[in-house]
């Protein structure tokens, strides 16, 4: 299982670059189409300068975000669409262990309320 980084068609632009990089989601792709997928990125770990473990520079181009929507392709493979260099900017400093470590924490929490 691979994590990509997606953003919609209406997004992109038609140089392929991305026209608004705060709307870009985590998927999960099985079979070309959009199998799992998570919320909008936090620019504060994506966007930013300052924090180059996790920036994103490209993402896979899918239809809609929807469960199901094709990711398109070229005859190539899949079709992807860049973050622009000036699309990111310096936000400080981020604790990502820390931020891991919260989540984690959230996620328990959650599920002990479930039970």
């Amino acid at each position: 299982m691979k994590i990509r980084h997606c953003v919609e068609q209406n997004n992109v632009d038609e140089n392929l670059h991305i026209i608004d990089p705060t709307k870009i989601r985590h998927v999960i792709i099985k079979a070309g189409k959009i199998d799992q997928m998570s919320g909008l990125i936090d620019p504060k770990s994506h966007l930013n300068l300052d924090f180059p473990n996790h920036r994103v520079t490209n993402c896979v181009i899918a239809e809609s975000f929807t469960i199901g929507a094709k990711i398109r392709k070229s005859d190539n493979g899949w079709l992807f669409a860049t973050v622009t260099p000036n699309q990111c900017s310096h936000l400080g400093f981020l604790d990502y262990s820390q931020r891991l470590s919260l989540m984690i924490q959230k996620v328990k929490e959650s599920l002990e309320k479930r039970s």
